[in-house]
């Protein structure tokens, strides 16, 4: 078993051999979970999350339809955005 020493400001120096096992390196990221038995930590990746201009939801939207009935119901939603859904590039349903 491995053992690890708390520093200031609550830093854990993980142990060289759980380091490689597990990928981590300066700079990675871990999830610390509460557990009756103690800490769990896990490595984890962070995927950026994607902020949609009013544009891009308006391409989802009339891209995505797959009916007529679907399209125009789309088209209607990227009006109430406030944009022209025929300035909006996108693939109309066939």
């Amino acid at each position: 078993m491995n053992s690890a020493r708390i520093g200031k400001r609550g830093t854990i120096v993980v142990p060289a051999e759980l380091r490689r096992r597990f990928g981590l390196q300066e700079g990675s990221y871990v999830t610390a979970e509460p557990r009756d038995e103690g800490i769990l930590l896990r490595p984890a990746i962070l995927v950026p999350i994607e902020n949609y201009t009013p544009e891009r939801k308006a391409e989802f939207l009339l891209t995505n339809a797959v009916s007529r009935a679907d399209y125009n119901r789309a088209r209607r939603e990227v009006k109430k955005l406030g944009l022209d859904p025929d300035s909006i590039r996108h693939r109309r349903p066939k």
